[in-house]
This record gives C-alpha cells, structure tokens and sequence, in this order.
C-alpha cells in the first residue's frame, strides 16, 4: 500500500499570513512514531514558519513554537487538526490582528 494522501491544504489568515495542512496515512510508522500518519502543519507569517506540529523520521510527533522544540503526544488525526488550530488561534492572539 502507497501512502494514501488525507489532505494536503493551504488557507490564507491575513494578507502575510497563511496555515499549511499536509497528512498521509502511511503503511508503517514513521521512525519515531507509534501510528500510521505523517504529517506536517504549520504556520507561517511573512514567510517565516512559526509553528509547526510534524513527525519527521526518526523525532517523532513534536511541535515547533518559536525557536522551541516540544514533543506532541498525537492521539488521533482529528485532535491533531483541533490543537494545531487552538495553538493558531493563540498565536494570533498574542500577535495583534493577524
């Protein structure tokens, strides 16, 4: 089985501003990982990404805030959409009307 793509989007926030949306469903885990997606999400504003919640081989799930690096405990696809979007809405917060 190929990995099988589940979304892969990008939805503009604000003229500088946009939150990019990549998942696979994979035949084995990624190194690192205990299920069967990879993914990428982020946040990028003036062409800078600050925040990322991915699995890159051999990490596992983690989130990158900032300059920060924290492990992300994934529990399913939906929850992982759900707290990327809280930790957008916070961001957005903290950054003025963006």
């Amino acid at each position: 089985m190929k990995a099988q793509p589940l979304f892969n989007r990008r939805i503009l926030i604000a003229e500088t501003v946009f939150v990019e949306l990549v998942a696979w469903k994979v035949q084995r885990p990624v190194p690192g990982s205990l299920h069967n997606y990879k993914y990428g999400l982020a946040l990028v504003a003036d062409g800078v990404c600050v925040l990322r919640y991915d699995n890159e081989a051999g990490k596992g799930d983690h989130r990158h805030w900032g300059g920060q690096e924290t492990p992300y405990v994934f529990t399913d696809i939906d929850q992982l959409v759900v707290d990327f979007f809280n930790d957008v809405t916070r961001w957005r917060d903290e950054h003025g009307d963006v």
